[in-house]
């Protein structure tokens, strides 16, 4: 893969903010002549290392009632070497979604010989589970694990923790194109391997994320992502005094995170999850508020932001959904200490122009489920182990 350098990296105290780098090219060659470094802002990430990182990630793929073509058509493009963890939150009832994205996940392991677990975002041995390692943040009021993307991403930290992995990649369900799939990790992994400190995160910038109305516009942005942006970079220049524009994926869903930062970060509930985790990064290794580990602050957190070749297609949920992702996300950022007044006012302008708000109204305080560094793993395997087998992609009824 060639991709550009680092053009410019914004500081806020220990998070190393790398403006985004585009993907120049999605294969460098067997053998090259252009030094691993790169030349002229360009640099080589060859094979071997793309390879040597894929190993030792696991995919999470949250899904509620996915069209089953688009399930497999991301399974199909998740590099072999990854260990696929499929966390459901699908109908189990007189249509039992979740049966057949076990069957087709079935399928597809069994004809590629490759690894994969599926669970249930309700399953009670999870619960159970998370319960016996002191991690209630997660439950709901009947005892299960609570509905969200947040959520199912966490329970598939959790699994990804007990398969002992380093690298943890997210990739929604609805995704079209297989092939961008495949991109979005080997970009996971050239920016891991990039990575100055074991302690870092890679978000994905869409190229394009195509529309069709009458024909097909290659859109550039949407609404919810430019005003998240914005308003993380606003947070930013309140504390810097500097305007800046370094954020451009404040709502990426396709995101990695290296395991030993996973374990420092509370997840906010639902669709805030993703502009929490900036937000947080910031609270707590900026250098204003207390920090919470100094082993991470003194090797520093690096952050990269990745544009792929590939466009993003997938399926439209309509005004309410990006409604309610939009005033999700920002309530992170509204509600963290570190937010000033004048950015409160921009967040409630934007929330109340794009009618995610009423006038007089506030954003919800979110729910953050904690860091699951701070779960006992062993208390949590010794009530899945026995389980395991069911959960296995290959398992048999």
């Amino acid at each position: 893969m060639f991709i550009e350098s680092p053009r410019y990296t914004e500081r806020f105290g220990a998070v190393r903010i790398n403006a985004v780098q585009r993907v120049v090219s999605l294969d460098s060659g067997f053998k090259s002549e252009l030094p691993a470094h790169g030349a002229m802002g360009v640099m080589k990430i060859d094979e071997d290392t793309i390879k040597s990182f894929e190993g030792r990630m696991v995919v999470v793929i949250p899904i509620k009632d996915e069209k089953l073509k688009l399930f497999e058509g991301v399974i199909s493009g998740v590099p072999h070497d990854c260990l696929v963890i499929v966390v459901s939150n699908s109908q189990t009832g007189k249509i039992n979604r979740f049966k057949m994205e076990k069957d087709a996940l079935n399928q597809i392991c069994r004809y590629t010989m490759r690894n994969a677990f599926i669970v249930h975002q309700k399953d009670p041995v999870i619960a159970e589970a998370v319960r016996q390692a002191g991690y209630d943040d997660i439950l709901g009021e009947d005892g299960l694990i609570r509905d969200g993307k947040s959520e199912a991403m966490v329970m598939g930290l959790l699994m990804a923790k007990v398969a002992r992995k380093e690298y943890v990649g997210f990739i929604d369900a609805d995704n079209y194109f297989p092939g961008a799939v495949l991109e979005y990790v080997r970009d996971f992994a050239a920016g891991f391997s990039l990575a100055r400190s074991p302690y870092s995160m890679v978000r994905i910038l869409w190229h394009y994320k195509p529309k069709i109305s009458g024909g097909i516009y290659f859109k550039k942005w949407g609404r919810v992502s430019e005003t998240t942006n914005k308003c993380l970079n606003d947070l930013i220049f309140s504390k810097t005094d500097f305007e800046t524009e370094v954020i451009r994926t404040g709502n990426a869903g396709e995101h990695a995170i290296s395991m030993k930062l996973a374990e420092l970060l509370p997840y906010a509930s639902g669709y805030a999850v993703e502009p929490g985790e900036l937000t947080f990064l910031f609270e707590s290794f900026g250098g204003i508020l207390p920090e919470i580990d100094h082993e991470a602050v003194e090797q520093g957190i690096d952050l990269f932001q990745i544009e792929t070749r590939n466009p993003h297609m997938h399926e439209e949920r309509g005004t309410q959904h990006l409604k309610d992702m939009l005033l999700s996300g920002l309530a992170t950022i509204y509600h963290s200490p570190l937010c000033e007044e004048s950015t409160k006012r921009l967040i409630l302008r934007e929330l109340v122009n794009q009618g995610a708000l009423s006038s007089r109204g506030k954003p919800p305080v979110p729910h953050f489920n904690a860091p699951i560094g701070k779960i006992d793993s062993s208390k949590f395997m010794n009530v899945i182990k026995e389980h395991l087998g069911v959960l296995y992609a290959l398992h048999e009824e």
